[in-house]
């Protein structure tokens, strides 16, 4: 399964975020990284060392989905990478 990963391309994706109130602010802000690939039907996803946007990504997501009328799986994991636990979220479509 190929996955679009949408992090990589702002300064916050390695950030640990201080309040809750700063992870909704910037897990709200990848809706148009998520959304236009939904029309396409794209697997996309997001990778960040800090499980608190992934926690939120995991409620935003069914509702982006919902909003544009798209059925997605959701699918989380965690790994390692050079010592360091990074957090990922995906979708995928069934077809």
């Amino acid at each position: 399964m190929e996955i679009h990963w949408v992090n990589g391309q702002y300064r916050e994706d390695n950030r640990i975020f201080d309040s809750q109130f700063e992870v909704y602010e910037w897990t709200d802000s990848l809706y148009q990284d998520f959304s236009h690939r939904f029309f396409r039907e794209e697997n996309v996803g997001y990778a960040t060392p800090d499980a608190k946007v992934i926690d939120c990504l995991t409620e935003l997501i069914p509702q982006w989905a919902e909003y544009t009328n798209v059925n997605v799986t959701l699918h989380r994991d965690k790994i390692e990478v050079d010592g360091k636990d990074l957090y990922r979220i995906w979708i995928s479509y069934s077809r």
